[in-house]
């Protein structure tokens, strides 16, 4: 509850604030923020995350279905009713680790990216900024 009030109150403070700067500042913090978005340093780190959306975004979902289609497989194989069942059970604890693996390197993947971009943006490197070696 006390983090509804509190966006409540921040929004209410941000609209007084907001209404009393009047259209003319408005414009005016707007036209900085598009300076500041549109310059090649900040246009660099976005291509850099979007390039790194495109190429990490399918490994997780596809080690999803790819675990999918096996537990299916080993579920509808040939044998009896048990035997099936044995089948499909092994496959899941072998593909659950294989997404558990693939899920742990997307997001160690996600945050080396968010350190490198800080790196870049700060000027940091990767020893001075956070004790990396």
């Amino acid at each position: 509850m006390r983090g509804k009030a509190g966006l409540v109150i921040g929004i209410a403070i941000g609209y007084v604030l907001g209404t009393r700067a009047g259209r003319e500042r408005y414009e005016q913090i707007k036209g900085q923020w598009l300076k500041v978005w549109n310059m090649d340093p900040v246009q660099e780190q976005v291509g850099k995350v979007k390039d790194f959306a495109a190429s990490t975004a399918m490994a997780l979902p596809s080690t999803l279905w790819d675990s999918a289609v096996k537990v299916t497989r080993a579920a509808t194989s040939k044998g009896s009713p048990g035997q099936k069942l044995d089948a499909a059970i092994k496959v899941s604890k072998d593909q659950a680790d294989d997404v558990g693996t693939a899920a742990k390197t997307s997001a160690k993947a996600a945050k080396d990216a968010v350190d490198d971009l800080i790196d870049d943006a700060t000027g940091d490197t990767p020893a001075a900024g956070r004790g990396g070696a």
